[in-house]
């Protein structure tokens, strides 16, 4: 006979699952509020908008979330040296900038779908390969991961040479600068996987508020406030001065069984109310939880497995900058869809901010129950370019 998970249930079954957990997302849940918040918000009109390409940093990563995301993984041919990707970073580079200014692509065949660029953003990263590719492993930054415990990944989501991730408000904007860039790349590398992903967009919740991910939570609660410390890289190779270390987890999410949870079990994994986001210990979205708090029978009002207890970070710095996107791909002939998190985070530093957080959830969050990742990989983010530069250009010039 089936026993539906209750609150009751999972204090005192102890209900971790063998899952995933939500990779340091919901608890530790993202939606920026840094005071550090660079770039635009999210428009609410249809006129075209633009998000500037050249800058210290990449665009695409602390730039207000767009409603639309597609995730580029490329494994590099063989004889892909460093003099050819350096022709290759031109070539993406150039057409990245001409595409988020509104304007076609070199060889662009479809010029007319450049007209809208919809705050596009096209953003680079290195994965460990690359180095290997160039003979640059001495200038490899620490993007290695360990295996966690609740993994379960699968090859046709995880690693990749090169990334190149794209975001922009319009879904035709999106899906024309992923074929331009992917004709760009077909001489020097293959694609490995794609991903894409969603949010809710302006027109339907003002830019600025917490996004919800397909679990109904509140995606997006805590961020770093001071970007210099948190994301971007000061130390370390010179390369990399100006860049930024990015995780990406693929993570699946079981509905099925999070339907058949009551809302008390739920916000007793999370740790938080799921109409408002409010921790257990609060009244509003942004309040801090206490962790400390007992409830009258002396247990913990945030249980010692709550995804927001492992998830806190006290010190902002240690904090990452996170960027998710649902996914929802398929529907099984029974009805049950394939549905999950694509889980960005961006920090300087992985050893010190990742890996910490995610080995505390992957060991205990209750979350894990109920999400499993089946896909990572990480990769090095080089600083942003001038006019007359490129992207990559620090590293393989």
């Amino acid at each position: 006979m089936r026993r539906d998970l209750t609150r009751r249930g999972l204090i005192l079954g102890g209900a971790v699952a063998a899952g995933s957990t939500l990779a340091a997302t919901s608890g530790y849940l993202a939606a920026p509020r840094p005071d550090d918040q660079p770039t635009s918000p999210a428009p609410s009109t249809a006129a075209p908008a633009t998000e500037p390409f050249h800058g210290p940093h990449q665009a695409g990563i602390a730039t207000s979330p767009q409603t639309h995301a597609a995730l580029l993984g490329l494994d590099l041919r063989p004889g892909t040296d460093r003099e050819a990707l350096g022709r290759l970073m031109r070539i993406l580079t150039d057409d990245a900038r001409r595409l988020t200014e509104g304007q076609a692509g070199l060889a662009d065949a479809q010029p007319e779908l450049a007209d809208i660029p919809a705050r596009l953003t096209v953003t680079f990263g290195f994965g460990p390969g690359l180095f290997t590719a160039a003979g640059l492993k001495h200038q490899r930054p620490a993007i290695d991961l360990p295996k966690f415990s609740i993994d379960k990944l699968q090859d046709r989501w995880s690693d990749g040479d090169l990334l190149v991730q794209i975001c922009a408000d319009d879904p035709v904007t999106l899906a024309h600068a992923l074929r331009l860039i992917t004709k760009d790349a077909r001489a020097f590398a293959t694609v490995r996987w794609t991903q894409r992903g969603f949010r809710r967009p302006p027109t339907s919740q003002p830019a600025g508020h917490t996004q919800r991910n397909l679990m109904g939570q509140l995606d997006g609660t805590v961020q770093p406030t001071d970007l210099g410390k948190a994301v971007w890289i000061s130390d370390g190779p010179a390369w990399l001065h100006g860049g930024t270390l990015m995780v990406l987890r693929r993570i699946h999410m079981d509905l099925e069984k999070w339907d058949r949870a009551d809302e008390a079990a739920k916000e007793f994994s999370i740790g938080r109310r799921l109409a408002t986001g409010a921790p257990l210990t609060g009244h509003n979205e942004h309040d801090e939880p206490d962790l400390h708090a007992k409830d009258h029978v002396g247990f913990p009002v945030i249980d010692d497995a709550a995804h927001i207890r492992l998830a806190h970070t006290a010190d902002p710095a240690q904090r990452m900058l996170r960027r998710s996107y649902n996914y929802d791909e398929t529907v099984s002939a029974d009805g049950v869809t394939d549905t999950g998190l694509l889980f960005i985070s961006y920090q300087a530093d992985i050893t010190r901010q990742f890996i910490p957080v995610q080995q505390r959830l992957a060991a205990t969050d209750l979350l894990n129950a109920w999400t499993t990742p089946i896909g990572s990989a990480v990769f090095a983010l080089p600083p942003g370019c001038t006019t007359g530069g490129w992207i990559g250009e620090t590293l393989l010039a």
